[in-house]
C-alpha cells in the first residue's frame, strides 16, 4: 500500500544508474531496495542469482508502492552477465580491497554517473550480499569503487540503506529542487500595522511601571521593537499579539457561560428594592 507522500498524480522520475543486487537472501530486502530506487526516480533493477521465490507477498509490501520496479527487474546468472552491457560501473564496498582501484564516495559518484549517463553512457552500480557484501571477483568487474563516509567501528548498511544512499546521490548531483518550501498563509504585516502595535504595546506598559527607570525608556523600547521586527511579521500574527494584550489588560471576555455563573445582578446591600407598580385593576394575576 502507499505510504504518506506518495502522489501517482504526479509525473514520475525515470531513468538513472541500474541497480544490481548481487545474490540477495531476503525478497523483504529487495522490496525495500525497489522502494529506495522509487524515492530517487531509479527504475531499472537487475538481480543476480537470488533465491527461488523471492518475489512474494512480503517482497511487495516492502516496496510499499514500488512494485512496478520488482515487475520489470531482470534475473541473472551472474554479475559478469547483469553488466555485459554496462559502460560503467562501481562496486559498493565498505572495506579496502587493495585491487588500486578509484575509490569514491557519494558526493564524487553521483556527479560522475550523472556525467557519464547525459553523455548517452550506460552505467550501473553493483551492490553485494546481506552477510557477506561483494567478493573480490565481483569487484574486479567494477570500472571504480563506491563507498560511503560510515562510522568505521560500524560500517556494515542494509542493502536497502546503501541503494537510498546512492539515490540520494544520484538525485542531488542533478540539483533536483525540494518537493516543497515555506509558503506564507498571510501576507506581511504593514509598517503602519506594527507601529500601532508598538505604540499601543507600549501604552499599556507604561501603565504598569514597565518603563523604569525613566531614562531607560527609550532604550527598552528599541529593544522591544527591534525583537518583533526581527520575527517578520505577518498580518495574522500582528493580530494574535495585539488580541494577546488586549485580554490581559481587559481580563476575560464575557460569555454566555460566565454570565449564567455570575447568576442574577445582585441589589447593592443598604439599597432598597424598586417598588412594582400595581395592576390597573389593584388584583393579582
Amino acid at each position: 500500500m502507499p505510504g504518506a507522500g506518495t502522489d501517482h498524480t504526479r509525473p514520475a522520475l525515470e531513468g538513472g544508474p541500474v541497480v544490481i543486487l548481487v545474490e540477495p537472501q531476503l525478497g523483504e530486502n529487495i522490496g525495500m531496495a525497489a522502494r529506495a530506487m522509487a524515492n530517487f526516480g531509479l527504475t531499472e533493477l537487475r538481480i543476480v542469482a537470488p533465491r527461488e521465490r523471492w518475489l512474494h507477498a512480503k517482497t511487495r509490501a516492502a516496496a510499499a508502492g514500488a512494485e512496478f520496479i520488482l515487475d520489470r527487474a531482470a534475473i541473472y546468472p551472474g554479475v559478469r552477465e547483469a553488466i555485459a552491457d554496462l559502460d560503467f560501473v562501481y562496486a559498493t564496498t565498505a572495506r579496502e580491497r587493495g585491487q588500486g582501484k578509484p575509490v569514491v564516495g557519494p558526493r564524487e559518484g553521483g556527479p560522475i554517473l550523472r556525467a557519464r549517463i547525459e553523455g548517452g553512457q550506460k552505467a550501473g552500480v553493483l551492490f553485494g550480499r546481506e552477510r557477506t557484501g561483494l567478493e573480490n571477483d565481483d569487484i574486479a568487474l567494477a570500472d571504480a569503487i563506491l563507498t560511503y563516509p560510515v562510522n568505521p567501528a560500524y560500517a556494515s548498511l542494509n542493502l536497502a540503506q546503501a541503494v537510498l544512499i546512492l539515490g540520494y546521490a544520484w538525485m542531488e548531483a542533478q540539483g533536483a529542487p525540494l518537493p516543497f518550501t515555506q509558503k506564507r498563509r498571510w501576507p506581511a504585516a504593514k509598517r503602519d500595522m506594527v507601529v500601532s502595535f508598538f505604540e499601543y504595546l507600549e501604552d499599556e506598559l507604561e501603565r504598569r511601571g514597565f518603563f523604569r527607570p525613566e531614562h531607560k525608556r527609550p532604550v527598552m523600547s528599541r529593544n522591544l521593537r527591534n525583537m518583533f521586527h526581527r520575527m517578520d511579521l505577518s498580518e495574522q500574527d500582528v493580530r494574535t499579539l495585539r488580541g494577546m494584550i488586549v485580554r490581559l489588560v481587559e481580563g476575560p471576555r464575557e460569555t454566555p457561560q460566565t454570565r449564567k455563573r455570575k447568576g442574577p445582578k445582585q441589589t447593592p446591600k443598604g439599597t432598597r428594592p424598586a417598588p412594582v407598580a400595581a395592576a390597573p385593576d389593584g388584583g393579582g394575576e
